[in-house]
């Protein structure tokens, strides 16, 4: 019942293939290679786990340049000191992790392009933590050029936004187009295995009608990967109500004119219902209950906003953080992202058209 208010009255679903710009393609697709998933190969484990090989390679024959420190425990930071640094050793080590890193990413794009949904594909982003570093900007770099060299026509960036802001930034064009003739910005969520992260996005509309100029104005967010013990579902959903309860207080002192929209990111396959089919075994507690309901859940506890009904639209977390490139993207008809992080999160898009986007 709530579904169907929800499309009758905003035109939109939870997980709508059809949105206001784009026509999601496919999303969440979890492709199967001999020993596992193929988006196994491409995760920041895996870089850290090739960075390990070559490692121990150096070791049965001098000093390893990183002492004893375990690669799972370098930083994103301290990678991009050593890719930069004085030392030729160092800096070789960790361009060898990024050729062999960058060979599998060619691999696992010319896979995905073989599937049904991903068929004319023109071009694809690249967002996740992984994507947040001069070593992720080289990696999806030199994928690039091994592609191009075998002779696909595809261009392949580094996500425009940080990845964190991506994933609330995107959900501006979850939201109808009705939300943004009388507001300048909303609320949006990002929950991932590590982190929830919730935030106002002001839509800027003035400086860019085409939605290219949002940007996420305040946010927080929590890691319940550090919580001991482990926090309970209903607890997350609790910490997130609080988070989004400071937020819009924090708006209206700053006399925003907040939308009742929250759009939510969030891993998995999910249903029109706002029900979380499957990928959610990462999150704290069990999400893909049956009775479980976010969206129900949220709307809720935070029924108004401004004074009028709150309205949540969920999707795929790579799929919000995607849409945050819809304005940048409107050169290409068929597009995706991949997003590199404790998985392979990605989604393929078809840009929809000027008469359709105005109809």
């Amino acid at each position: 019942m709530a579904t169907d208010i929800l499309t009758r009255e905003a035109g939109i679903a939870h997980a709508a293939n059809r949105l206001p710009s784009v026509i999601v393609d496919d999303y969440n697709s979890e492709l199967k290679a001999d020993d596992g998933f193929v988006g196994d190969k491409v995760s920041k484990k895996a870089f850290r786990e090739i960075l390990e090989r070559w490692r121990e390679t150096l070791r049965k024959v001098g000093p390893d340049p990183f002492g004893d420190k375990p690669s799972a425990e370098l930083s994103k930071k301290a990678l991009d000191r050593a890719l930069e640094g004085t030392d030729p050793l160092t800096s070789g080590l960790v361009f060898s992790a990024i050729e062999d890193f960058a060979q599998e990413l060619a691999g696992v794009v010319r896979r995905f392009l073989r599937q049904k949904g991903w068929r004319d594909t023109e071009g694809l982003v690249v967002g996740g933590g992984f994507s947040d570093s001069r070593v992720g900007h080289l990696a999806i770099a030199r994928a690039g050029v091994i592609l191009r060299a075998g002779g696909l026509d595809l261009t392949l960036e580094p996500i425009r936004h940080h990845p964190d802001e991506a994933g609330l930034i995107g959900s501006v064009h979850l939201a109808p187009a009705w939300i943004f003739s009388g507001y300048d910005s909303l609320l949006a969520v990002d929950i991932g295995g590590s982190n929830i992260r919730a935030g106002v996005v002001v839509t800027n509309l003035r400086k860019a009608p085409d939605l290219s100029r949002s940007a996420v104005w305040r946010s927080e967010i929590w890691r319940h990967c550090d919580e001991d013990p482990a926090p309970s579902r209903d607890a997350a959903v609790d910490r997130l109500i609080a988070m989004l309860t400071d937020l819009i207080r924090r708006a209206e002192r700053a006399n925003l004119a907040l939308a009742p929209f929250i759009g939510i990111g969030c891993p998995g396959v999910i249903a029109a219902d706002g029900t979380i089919d499957r990928g959610g075994q990462n999150l704290p507690g069990n999400w893909e209950a049956d009775h479980f309901n976010l969206a129900e859940r949220l709307v809720a506890a935070i029924p108004r906003v401004g004074g009028h009904a709150t309205m949540v639209v969920m999707h795929n977390d790579a799929v919000v953080q995607g849409l945050s490139e819809v304005p940048h993207r409107t050169d290409l008809a068929r597009w995706g992202i991949l997003t590199i992080g404790t998985g392979l999160g990605n989604a393929r898009f078809t840009n929809r058209s000027a008469d359709e986007v105005g109809a």
